[in-house]
């Protein structure tokens, strides 16, 4: 009677799985397929109508950008003048917002394709999913044929060779359903491969778009001074030559402006930015990116290098005004020997050297204008040698801080100014790991303040 049993589950699975082969190689034909069309909901004609209106969109849009452009170049071989000036900013205002207006078409037809193909992969991992299982529910089955004993096989009111055909079509059942899995992991990888170089490009769109926008915020604040040089030309008559000389006045005050840090006296920005320009030309990170992230550590919390260390065996200290007890200010294992090591080197009193205090759920420990703990600054420390020709780094000298803050983000990926590149790094230089859900918010602030400090302090000290 077992025997009997096991053979009619058997024959009931195998039709159902060849029923499911059936529907899942259709299926998994339709999702390849649909990788490269359209979705189910919008028509093939409609689709095509709005994508060549995209096109002729952006193509007019690139036309008069071209167009901007050739005024642009004419006006800058004009000698100059307040009328110049004026004209050039005006210019500059409109090639921007057509700038953005074609980035905003073409991020539009990426979103389409890489909602398509997250579409796509999703389909097909429930159907490979759902084919694992009758897959594994095939091989048991199969199995179960396996285990029978020749006496059952014998007593069996089936021909020998009856018997062994039914393992031979499971058999290939099997191998059919194997192959067939395959392929749609090949259509999986594919399409994710596509979505990736989606992703890619539209993160250089989204980079391209904040750039733009970021010129077109700058050039659009000068609209006032636009203004007010016509007003001059008009009612004051008041030379080109004076109105350099308070440009020049201006820069004056910008690079005499002090630049606060953290655990450090204040320096003249100019300085900051000589030290910033200086490590951007070694590591690609921008100036205005380091200098904002050095802006947002001096910014930080009310306990941020309010602490000091005062037993070194378990890392515990007080407040530095306060003298309240704080346990857990640095890392007894993993930082204190280091930060006693820095302190021989460099010669200060550890037990009086201001750092970071403890933070929710975590220690302090971070030294100077960086705010590096130990184990970290001693990783970097022979490249900030190297950087800066010098034999021992210091954490609380602008300078070699300046060079740590600039590795570090370049390691983090922050380089080339890119605007998605320097959020995750500025999110990866405050949360590690999970910068994507502890870190964007110091990350959003850091990137405010780059914008700041490039049009209020940086760009106004250009070519001057």
């Amino acid at each position: 009677m077992r025997f009997f049993q096991k053979r009619a589950l058997v024959f009931l699975s195998a039709i159902l799985l060849i029923a499911f082969s059936f529907t899942t190689y259709f299926s998994a034909l339709s999702a390849i397929a649909a990788t490269k069309t359209i979705p189910a909901s919008t028509s093939a004609s409609d689709t095509a109508d709005r994508e060549a209106a995209l096109r002729a969109e952006l193509a007019k849009t690139e036309a008069e950008i071209a167009q901007w452009t050739v005024v642009l170049d004419a006006k800058r071989k004009e000698t100059g003048s307040i009328e110049r000036d004026a004209a050039i900013l005006a210019a500059k205002i409109e090639q921007a917002k057509l700038v953005i207006k074609a980035k905003n078409l073409a991020i539009q037809t990426l979103g389409k394709d890489i909602t398509q193909k997250e579409q796509t992969i999703g389909q097909l991992n429930s159907k490979i999913a759902r084919g694992k299982e009758s897959l594994s529910e095939l091989i048991r089955k199969t199995n179960e044929i396996d285990e029978y004993s020749v006496v059952e096989v014998a007593l069996s009111d089936k021909k020998l060779s009856d018997f062994f055909s039914d393992v031979d079509a499971y058999n290939s059942i099997k191998l059919s359903m194997q192959d067939l899995f395959a392929d749609v992991r090949t259509a999986k990888s594919q399409t994710e491969t596509e979505k990736a170089v989606l992703n890619s490009k539209k993160n250089q769109e989204t980079d391209a778009k904040a750039v733009i926008e970021t010129q077109k915020s700058s050039v659009e604040k000068t609209e006032a001074e636009k203004q007010a040089l016509l007003k001059i030309s008009k009612t004051q008559e008041k030379s080109y030559e004076q109105v350099l000389a308070d440009r020049q006045q201006k820069a004056a005050q910008i690079r005499s402006a002090l630049f606060a840090l953290r655990d450090t006296a204040a320096i003249p920005f100019g300085t900051a930015l000589t030290y910033a320009n200086a490590v951007s030309k070694k590591t690609g990170v921008r100036p205005a990116f380091i200098l904002a992230i050095l802006t947002q550590e001096s910014d930080l919390g009310r306990n941020v290098g309010q602490c000091y260390v005062k037993d070194p065996k378990t890392g515990d200290g007080v407040g530095k005004n306060t003298g309240t007890p704080f346990k857990g200010i640095m890392h007894p294992t993993r930082d204190v020997p280091i930060f006693l090591a820095i302190a021989q080197r460099l010669g200060f009193d550890p037990f009086s050297q201001p750092v970071s205090c403890p933070q929710p759920g975590g220690y302090g420990g971070a030294m100077g204008p960086s705010q590096f703990i130990p184990s970290t600054w001693v990783t970097y420390e022979a490249r900030i040698a190297a950087a800066n020709g010098i034999k021992t780094p210091n954490p609380w000298d602008p300078k070699d801080a300046f060079m740590a803050t600039g590795l570090f983000l370049a390691d983090l990926g922050g380089v080339n100014g890119s605007y998605t590149a320097e959020r995750e790094a500025a999110g990866r230089y405050y949360a590690g790991g999970a910068w994507a859900t502890r870190g964007l918010a110091y990350a959003d602030s850091v990137l405010n303040h780059a914008k700041v400090i490039q049009e209020t302090m940086i760009d106004p000290l250009q070519g001057l």
